[in-house]
């Protein structure tokens, strides 16, 4: 029988056997936050269209080509988050958060879409750790976040990453340079795509962002917006520099950084792996500090990133040593005998209360089919359970790995053998990891 459906195109599932690398992700990137003060915030997943039109820019290929907007029961035009910014935002202005001390500091993980051409890295429906920090103009607060990111990179031990950083300065000195640019490119248009050519009208600026070959020639030799930049913002730009190199964070400046949402100004980043082909980029973020005024509230300098949750797996995978190992069952109890198998199942249950990742026959597998699927599971120990054992309260415990066996009490001094068992792996694994260390 063929089966009713499949996933719709451009989204994934996250197995079992991926879950709990995807979870390692997650949790180091929000411990890591909390160490520099950002607290998580949740957001629905769909929003009133008007507030990415707002924010993100009318004139984006967010906006005019991806998002995913459809009309509700009750004729409201609503559209599903294609990043996480804006939501964050409209929820900071609409419960009155920037009333508190400021800086306020969110993270979140969140699902994005967008409706783009699905490829490795690049997916219709995404997932992206972000934070977003209100309250501060100054270029330390630029290198905090950055400083935040790349801190990520190197615990998820993420390495052949560089950080490329611009300034795209503030709506003054952009004006100018963009009558600049359009100049430029009017004169080189013969050359330009049909999407750069409408870009061409309403936001030049995006057309250095095209990855067309032709259009990237063209680019190659356009205006600087680093030759047009105000003073403030060029002064702003060099304290950024100045904090990064404060903490040895290496830094390329790259012009053709411009990001592709409406509301950056000023200071915009990407982190590029040399490991993941076109859609290199894992990490990018910038400054926002005009996007409450935007969309209705006070003018609340404000900055912050989003990091591609599956383009970091996609880089983990190929680097197993980076990841820890999947949890394993510590102990598994095989019963002979319908007695024997409700008292593993008391015992199991009660050492998952105590936090010990222990497990037992419930599908009415034999003596031999227990064993077997012990090891199939991986599960580290093996307790036997019978008659005999029953009327004892005794038993053997088996490390599957060995073969060695001690006798245990079928009580909850069981617990405590377990726990004394996993600390011991523990210390063995740190001692073997600092003999590595030594000698290497």
């Amino acid at each position: 029988m063929a089966l009713i459906t499949k996933a719709v195109r451009g989204t994934g599932d996250v197995l079992p056997s991926a879950s709990y690398g995807w979870r390692y992700i997650e949790d180091t990137a929000m411990s890591v936050a909390r160490d520099f003060g950002y607290h998580e915030i949740r957001t629905p997943v769909f929003e009133h269209t008007e507030l990415f039109q707002r924010s993100v820019g009318e004139t984006t290929d967010v906006v005019q080509k991806e998002m995913y907007t459809f009309n509700d029961k009750g004729g409201r035009s609503i559209t599903l988050r294609p990043e996480g910014t804006a939501g964050v935002a409209r929820a900071a202005l609409e419960h009155g958060l920037f009333n508190q001390a400021l800086p306020i500091k969110t993270s979140y993980i969140v699902s994005c879409y967008r409706y783009e051409k699905p490829q490795a890295g690049r997916l219709r429906e995404f997932h992206q750790f972000g934070v977003e920090y209100f309250g501060s103009a100054e270029a330390s607060a630029d290198a905090e976040v950055i400083f935040l990111a790349s801190l990520i990179l190197k615990e998820l031990g993420i390495t052949g990453v560089s950080l490329h950083i611009n300034s795209i300065g503030c709506p003054e000195c952009r004006a100018e340079y963009q009558k600049a640019l359009k100049a430029y490119l009017e004169s080189q248009k013969d050359g330009l795509c049909h999407t750069c050519l409408d870009r061409l009208g309403r936001n030049p600026m995006r057309v250095l962002d095209c990855k067309s070959g032709e259009c990237a020639k063209i680019a190659a030799g356009a205006p600087v917006i680093m030759d047009y930049l105000c003073g403030e913002c060029r002064g702003h730009f060099e304290n950024v520099k100045g904090y990064l190199e404060a903490v040895d964070i290496k830094y390329e400046i790259d012009t053709k950084i411009v990001r592709g949402l409406d509301y950056y100004t000023r200071t915009v980043f990407e982190f590029i792996s040399d490991e993941l082909g076109a859609q290199a980029t894992v990490c990018a973020g910038g400054r926002y500090d005009g996007l409450t005024e935007q969309l209705g509230g006070p003018r609340i300098p404000a900055l912050g990133f989003a990091m591609g949750l599956e383009r970091i797996w996609i880089i983990l995978q190929g680097k197993k040593e980076s990841l820890p190992d999947p949890p394993r069952c510590e102990v598994y109890f095989i019963s002979n005998g319908e007695q024997a198998r409700k008292r593993c199942f008391a015992i199991a249950c009660r050492l998952r209360e105590g936090g010990i990742y222990a497990d037992c026959d419930t599908v009415g597998r034999g003596f031999k089919a227990q064993l077997k699927y012990a090891d199939k599971i991986g599960a580290r120990h093996t307790v036997f359970v019978g008659d005999d054992e029953l009327k004892t309260g005794r038993a053997r415990i088996r490390n599957m790995e060995t073969g060695d066996e001690e006798e245990v009490r079928l009580d909850s001094s069981l617990y405590t053998v377990l726990y004394n068992k996993s600390i011991d792996r523990q210390l063995a694994d740190m001692a073997e990891m600092l003999n590595e260390a030594s000698e290497s």
